[in-house]
């Protein structure tokens, strides 16, 4: 194939040029043409060996050179590996991404016609709803590394530090052809008349609006917060392209119970259904975590995945602040989760009793005998 001849000849000339970032990048296209000819266990082999953060070369003197804080001497931004999971998001969400990609490809052309882009995204929601992942789809489908600005070096203590630091993660993204990702922008681009910050906080804004103000057109900015009322409105206006990362709904629910649960197994949607309706409220972190620690639990102890325990440990979950699936459903826990689906409106009887392993008359017990407790 074309395609693999040119990423092994782009693969072995990033390693003879010691050229880190390259040979990553090379590295993870090679992973995702594995991906597409169904050789997973070779791809996540490679995904394995990449996500070592390079200490053969980081040993032997070559390493990329990050912006540092004059005083920690801690790297300003770190090299994000590309997202190993797929992006789970609704279709409004896809429609604002598509449209910004569209943008971004076609940057050149939008501005011979004197309409250049600002390409600023910023994501918005509460935390595990993807944002981060998003920011990672992005970067990979336009082919440029993501650099994740840190804000535990970022904010120094020292007067004007700050604002230098921030200065210098504008200055690097865009001459290494990168997407700079600032998650939880509020931390740096506050209101500025908020009475409760530092004078030197509030300048820190300024800082901020002269980076993106100094950006090109062919420049790309991802923000993240999960507190966009604290934005400076300034900043907020910067950023043209905005998405509200909700809590997902229940299609998007489903299919990250096939996936994260079922590694996308088609037999498994009835299943996939039923969990999405018990698990509305939930975020897709949430979902994944769950997921994982149910699968790992079914791995170690050579058993099979019972949906049943999944659903209640959500159900019970709610009302308490963490549980962990049983092994097992005893007949009273059956009887709570049953009469909990009952009052889902779109998950029929049958769904519940092949999620519950027992017969349609015995979920219709269950809910008579809970009606008259």
């Amino acid at each position: 194939m074309k395609i693999v001849d040119e990423l092994l000849i782009e693969l072995v000339d990033a390693a003879m040029s010691a050229d880190y970032v390259r040979v990553r990048r090379a590295g993870n296209r090679i992973a995702r043409v594995l991906d597409q000819s169904e050789q997973q266990d070779a791809a996540r082999t490679l995904r394995t060996i990449l996500r070592r953060k390079g200490m053969p070369l980081q040993t032997s003197g070559v390493s990329e050179a990050l912006p540092v804080d004059s005083v920690s001497r801690l790297p300003l931004m770190e090299e994000q590996d590309p997202p190993s999971s797929p992006l789970f998001a609704n279709e409004h969400v896809h429609a604002v991404l598509n449209r910004f990609l569209e943008d971004a490809r076609h940057v050149d052309l939008l501005s011979e016609k004197g309409l250049p882009p600002r390409l600023s995204l910023v994501l918005s929601g509460p935390p595990g709803t993807g944002k981060s992942l998003l920011a990672g789809h992005l970067a990979e489908r336009l082919g440029k590394p993501l650099f994740l600005a840190r804000l535990d070096s970022l904010i120094s203590s020292r007067l004007g530090e700050t604002a230098k630091n921030i200065r210098g993660i504008f200055d690097f993204a865009p001459a290494k052809n990168a997407v700079l990702f600032l998650d939880e922008l509020d931390a740096i681009a506050k209101l500025r008349d908020d009475r409760h910050e530092l004078g030197e906080l509030k300048r820190v804004v300024n800082t901020v609006l002269q980076g993106m103000d100094s950006l090109d057109s062919h420049s790309i900015v991802v923000a993240a917060t999960n507190h966009p009322h604290l934005l400076d409105s300034a900043v907020w206006r910067r950023f043209p392209y905005k998405i509200d990362m909700d809590l997902p709904d229940a299609d998007v629910r489903a299919a990250m119970w096939c996936h994260f649960l079922y590694e996308d197994d088609p037999g498994h949607e009835r299943d996939a259904h039923a969990l999405s309706a018990i698990s509305d409220g939930m975020s897709g972190g949430d979902i994944e975590n769950l997921a994982f620690s149910v699968r790992r639990q079914s791995l170690l102890e050579n058993s099979p995945i019972n949906p049943a325990t999944i659903a209640w440990t959500v159900f019970a979950s709610r009302r308490e602040s963490s549980c962990h699936p049983p092994q097992s459903l005893v007949a009273q826990q059956k009887r709570k989760l049953a009469i909990a689906l009952s009052k889902v409106e779109d998950i029929r009887t049958a769904e519940i009793a092949e999620l519950l392993g027992v017969s349609r008359q015995m979920v219709a017990r269950y809910i008579k005998d809970g009606g008259n407790a």
